[in-house]
């Protein structure tokens, strides 16, 4: 007998106070339910969601579950209830039915599912309870918040900024509030009166609070220019908290990553600025003066207007595409100083690593790698996209391993799943046969026979999607030869681009450009084929011969890697040059 694969699911939100439920407590119970049950899970099939919103679809582990279910790694999955499952109706009937049509039967603790036209109503009534219980709660707390802040009350600020120290309500008898911090206060007011007397920039602010060893909230002696921005159009300083000077929208996409963090955040929204009219102020101790406050919000505005880097927006080819490969950290663009122009005009600056900023990390670079030019990476990496479109060929290559490499894969699994097939119609026949001689009860039947029915639609279903997948292999094998020319279209405009069509290709088909300390690696974005869920398939990295000219050099390289090397060469003694006259 087959034995049934299970799994189990779980969530919370990141709001305690809105669950009633933990993690620990909802697997404790769909163990015991499922000891019961006479069954066991492992380990490697609990999907656990901590901390995600079942308001959306988009978490970890329910992406993960899914992808199990799809490959018909389950039978029986366990839920706490409903809720547990998404927040919304709509989500609840979607993977209900997704996970019936893959033959994954739903577990829920509380209720049964699909026993009769009843309990399918239920579940609907309780989807729609759990949607409109959790508007309700956002609402309620939207409209209360607004509220206290109308009159004037601290406890929606649930923070402070530097100067200050937040009171809570529990501490302040029932109403929270803003108590100064003497140091702290006293660095505030120094800021602003250099702001005010001698008309400097933030820069200048910065370098004086790190000469004069002022810490910042979380002891470090090292001021961003953001902080001290922040701190300069703060109006809680002039006695006047703002509430309100953001709001939460859809998220907004994403080129990359940032570093050691999931591209899919816990929260998929982000916040959106709000125009000073729309705030609302609420009183709190002052540290400056209005007039001071005022004043200094005409100096940013003259500070803004006479700025020396009057271009704004994107200014670098490969901005956002560019990592370390020692550190993870993003490299940027830096333009050089006048001091290592030596007065001449240079068309080109030097992208850095964020790790070997000492700055940025108390005095101590943690990267050891070095900056590169801007102007020659860019060619490069150019010239790289332009023979990848040049030579059509490379993306026949890349299709061709795919194909033979997945190829013979899948037609076996194709063959092991239509034997399974045959034999899940073999049990149901003798299992029809074993009802019609009376050998089992009803009761007993017709379970067994919906679970067997559901299981060979599914693996029915995995043999139709293979079938697909080999057709649809045998039409990209006819498209492939079409590409030749689509890239000889392409590749007559490629050389009267602008800067910005550039940048658009240079982000459709790479997806980052990996610096080391002796080379630089590009990563291609190659859509994967059915069946792959490795990301990292999809560069292309099987060309081991290179068409790239040498970059400020006569001939060509024989050897991707030998090319990128040289680009790393060739960019050093400049480097050294700009450090030394820093």
């Amino acid at each position: 007998m087959h034995p049934i694969q299970t799994a189990l699911y779980a969530r919370v939100s990141s709001e305690p106070r809105a669950e009633a439920h933990t993690i620990a407590s909802q697997v404790a119970a769909l163990h015991e339910r499922i000891t019961l049950d006479g069954l066991v899970v492992p380990a490697s099939m609990e999907f656990l969601d901590e901390g995600y919103s079942g308001a959306t679809l988009v978490r970890p582990a329910l992406e993960r579950l899914r992808d199990a279910a799809a490959a018909g790694g389950m039978d029986r999955l366990y839920v706490h209830s409903p809720d547990r499952l998404a927040r919304k109706y709509a989500y609840q009937v979607l993977l209900v039915e997704e996970l019936g049509h893959y033959g994954v039967e739903v577990v829920f603790l509380n209720r049964e599912l699909g026993r009769s036209p009843e309990d399918d109503l239920l579940l609907q009534v309780q989807g729609m309870m759990a949607e409109y219980e959790r508007a309700k709660i956002i609402e309620r707390h939207r409209r209360g918040k607004l509220h206290a802040a109308r009159v004037g009350s601290v406890n929606v600020l649930s923070g402070a900024p530097y100067g200050y120290r937040y009171v809570t309500k529990h501490e302040g008898g029932g109403q929270a509030r803003y108590d100064l911090i003497p140091d702290e206060a006293r660095v505030v007011r120094q800021v602003f009166e250099w702001m005010v007397r001698e008309r400097l920039s933030i820069g200048e602010v910065c370098r004086r609070l790190m000469r004069a060893g002022a810490r910042t909230r979380t002891g470090r002696t090292v001021w961003e220019r953001s902080v001290v921005w922040a701190m300069l159009t703060n109006p809680a300083y002039m006695g006047s908290a703002a509430f309100g000077k953001t709001r939460q929208g859809p998220l907004r996409p994403k080129l990359r990553a940032q570093r050691h963090r999931p591209l899919q955040p816990r929260r998929a929204r982000s916040d959106y600025d709000v125009p000073p009219t729309e705030w609302l102020p609420i009183a709190v101790p002052a540290i400056v003066d209005p007039e001071v406050f005022a004043a200094v919000q005409e100096q940013l505005q003259e500070n803004r207007r006479h700025a020396r880097q009057s271009q704004r927006g994107a200014r670098y080819l490969l901005q956002g595409l560019l990592q370390c490969q020692h550190c993870g950290y993003a490299f940027y663009g830096k333009p050089l100083s006048p001091s290592a122009r030596k007065g001449r005009p240079r068309a080109y600056a030097y992208y850095r690593c964020l790790g070997t900023d000492a700055y940025r990390f108390g005095g101590q670079r943690l990267c050891p790698n070095t900056q590169v030019r801007t102007d020659r990476l860019e060619l490069a990496v150019w010239q790289e996209v332009c023979a990848l479109l040049a030579h059509p060929e490379r993306l026949a290559q890349e299709f061709t391993r795919r194909r033979l490499a997945d190829g013979h894969g899948q037609r076996q699994e194709r063959t092991t799943l239509e034997r399974q097939v045959s034999k899940l119609r073999q049990g149901l026949a003798r299992l029809i046969d074993s009802y019609a001689e009376g050998l089992i009860e009803k009761q007993e039947f017709e379970p067994r026979v919906t679970r067997l029915r559901q299981r060979i639609t599914h693996v029915e279903a995995q043999c139709h999607q293979l079938a697909e997948a080999e057709t649809l292999q045998r039409e990209l094998q006819l498209i492939i030869g079409r590409v030749e020319e689509f890239a000889a279209q392409v590749q007559q405009d490629l050389e009267a681009l602008e800067w910005h069509r550039k940048r658009e290709i240079l982000r459709i088909l790479v997806r980052r450009v990996e610096i080391g300390l002796d080379q630089v690696q590009i990563v291609f974005r190659v859509d994967a084929f059915a069946g792959e869920t490795d990301p990292e398939k999809k560069s292309l990295q099987l060309c081991k011969r290179s068409t790239l000219p040498a970059v400020g050099k006569r001939g060509t390289g024989r050897d991707g890697k030998v090319v990128r090397r040289r680009i790393r060469r060739w960019t050093t003694k400049t480097t050294g040059q700009k450090q030394r006259h820093q």
